[in-house]
């Protein structure tokens, strides 16, 4: 499971955001579970070869920073728009190995992340409705996880799963 997530060191609009900023953020949050995929898919095509190896699986966890737009952190934004992508490349390819490729995509969750902008998050909540519920909780994508790790979606591949309280719902 890739679940690697840091925010930029400090929120900023993305026309003063820095270079090393976001090299910090692209390498941690991208890069790194980019090559870990290639690394564990390769392992997992050579277990599948050589030994039976029963439903194999790659969760990586994203974020709704996937898809919606958050200027005063740019760098955290495209780095899961990239994971999105990275999970779809590698449903594609890992197909043909029966190796299922899912992105679970959290909403506004209760983190350390999120404890700095809490009273904000709150506030868009309640005055902006902005998802039908509060903050999730950890144990919330936990589950989604172990959903999958358990093999309850066996003829997926290429999934989002959002965890977001309804975010992703746009209303009217």
């Amino acid at each position: 499971m890739n679940n690697a997530g840091i925010a930029p060191q400090a929120r900023v609009d993305i026309l003063d955001a820095t270079e090393e900023s976001f090299d910090r953020v692209i390498q941690v949050n991208l890069k790194g579970p980019y090559f870990l995929t290639q690394l564990v898919s390769r392992k997992m095509i050579d277990q599948a070869k050589s030994t039976r190896h029963e439903n194999p699986k790659i969760i990586t966890i994203s974020s709704l920073s996937a898809y919606t737009a958050s200027v005063n952190r740019g760098e955290y934004c495209i780095a899961k728009a990239g994971l999105s992508m990275m999970t779809k490349l590698y449903a594609a390819r890992l197909a043909e190995h029966g190796i299922n490729v899912f992105e679970i995509r959290p909403g506004i969750i209760e983190t350390d992340m999120t404890g700095p902008v809490k009273a904000k998050y709150d506030k868009l909540i309640l005055e902006d409705d902005l998802t039908p519920f509060t903050l999730g909780k950890p144990q919330d994508v936990a589950a989604a996880v172990s959903a999958i790790a358990t093999d309850k979606f066996p003829f997926s591949t290429g999934e989002v799963i959002n965890i977001d309280g309804g975010f992703h719902v746009r209303r009217l």
